[in-house]
């Protein structure tokens, strides 16, 4: 009866418009106040001990490089670099787009980030030329989950501290994928582009725009590349490399570009201190949860009941994709990975996955909950960014989501695109 009260107490919070990090923490303490008292005592201690891993303070820098990197419009340098090289196409904007979330993902490793950004800025400059606002912010949100697949991922660094999986063999892990993804979504535009009649440049660029382009982007191209070499050769932590990562950020956008004031600085703070306040709460609320799971051995019980249904490894991985998919329908994805991940890691380890493999999977699966309503948090970014409705935006949607659920799935039963680059750097 306490798992179902616990579940029954979860959702029915939510229902009633709770934040998610509270009703998990409430419905984690009702669970663990049933096991006693002496275990709600050590509640609190629990809660502070889900946040004391030192691989989680890349997380508020990563974020902070990236609200830095915005407010400072080095930014838009990566824009003008992506539509020199591919703008020329029919759709080059929406092409553009993705090419520029590939470039920006490489930065914040945030989608809600990435969205915001391109909301403010290339939405407005898609529909100025001529696309509708609806197509323009699925595009950008299509492309958004880009962010926290390809390293800097902050869904990595999370799976990876709580699963004992190396962050660094995630970030390589997540190259190939986060790549096919926009490669896959420019294709959708393509097929697109006649049938919704999208513009389309007179002309190829020049060497000399595309020379342009480089010089007023390279500061902000320079950096992902510095964060990627530095982790996956070893010579920096992830965590590192994110404070490094703000502070080369603060001398880009202060020293050279003078782009920032003191009070850019303040509301750039503040914005940071939100959002990393936000998840962390999540998280810690989700460990009292989790504690509560671990100790009532609802993981067993879960593998146990999938691998009632079939001992095939490709069927239970299909069930793991539908039950991440559908649980990302209804729940933040950082609670969800909290809370599942100790539930399907280990599963997956028994069926024969590698851990790498298996937490990218899981980490991509998430991300696309992330375009999907009706809780998906780039949509509601979108949506309030540009006051497009959700409705229309999900409309124009749903080919790209297709698509990337696609991905996933090439990613899931393909091992060795995954482990590729890992194996090639020796994770």
């Amino acid at each position: 009866m306490g798992p179902l009260f616990v579940a029954l107490a979860f959702f029915g919070l939510l229902a009633f418009g709770m934040p998610v990090g509270f009703a998990i923490g409430i419905a984690g303490l009702i669970g663990i106040a049933e096991m006693g008292t002496r275990f709600l005592a050590m509640a609190p201690d629990r809660l502070f001990a889900g946040l004391d891993l030192f691989p989680f303070l890349a997380m508020p820098f990563f974020i902070l490089a990236g609200e830095i990197m915005n407010r400072s419009g080095i930014t838009q340098g990566l824009v003008k670099l992506a539509d020199a090289l591919v703008g020329w196409l029919r759709g080059g904007m929406a092409h553009s787009n993705m090419v520029a979330s590939v470039m920006f993902a490489g930065i914040t490793g945030s989608a809600t980030a990435d969205a915001a950004a391109f909301g403010n800025t290339l939405v407005p400059a898609m529909e100025k030329a001529g696309y509708t606002r609806a197509y323009a912010c699925a595009v950008t949100a299509a492309g958004s989950i880009i962010g926290p697949t390809i390293p800097p991922s902050t869904l990595a660094i999370i799976y990876g501290s709580i699963m004992g999986v190396s962050i660094s063999g995630l970030f390589a892990a997540g190259i190939l994928p986060g790549l096919l993804i926009c490669v896959i979504c420019m294709a959708v535009i393509a097929f697109t582009a006649r049938r919704k009649n999208l513009p389309k440049s007179a002309s190829r660029p020049s060497l000399k725009r595309i020379a342009q382009a480089l010089r007023e982007g390279i500061f902000a191209a320079i950096l992902p590349v510095f964060i990627l070499g530095s982790i996956l050769g070893g010579f920096a932590t992830p965590t590192e490399a994110a404070a490094i990562a703000v502070a080369y950020a603060l001398f880009v956008g202060g020293v050279i570009y003078r782009a920032l004031s003191w009070r850019d600085l303040y509301d750039i703070a503040v914005r940071t201190t939100r959002i990393t306040g936000v998840i962390f709460l999540i998280i810690a609320a989700a460990t009292i949860l989790g504690w509560w799971m671990t100790f009532n051995q609802i993981p067993q019980m879960v593998a146990k009941g999938l691998l009632s249904i079939s001992d095939n490894p490709n069927v239970i991985i299909g069930l793991i994709l539908l039950l991440l998919l559908l649980i990302g329908l209804v729940m933040d994805i950082n609670a969800t990975l909290i809370i599942l991940a100790p539930v399907l890691g280990p599963l997956t380890v028994q069926i024969g996955m590698d851990p790498v493999h298996a937490g990218i999977m899981i980490i991509l699966a998430l991300n696309i909950s992330l375009m999907t309503p009706p809780v998906g948090a780039c949509l509601f970014v979108l949506s309030s960014v540009t006051r497009e409705k959700i409705e229309a935006i999900t409309r124009e949607l749903w080919p790209f989501i297709l698509a990337e659920v696609g991905v996933l799935l090439v990613v899931a039963f393909w091992s060795d695109l995954t482990l590729f680059v890992p194996r090639l750097l020796g994770f």
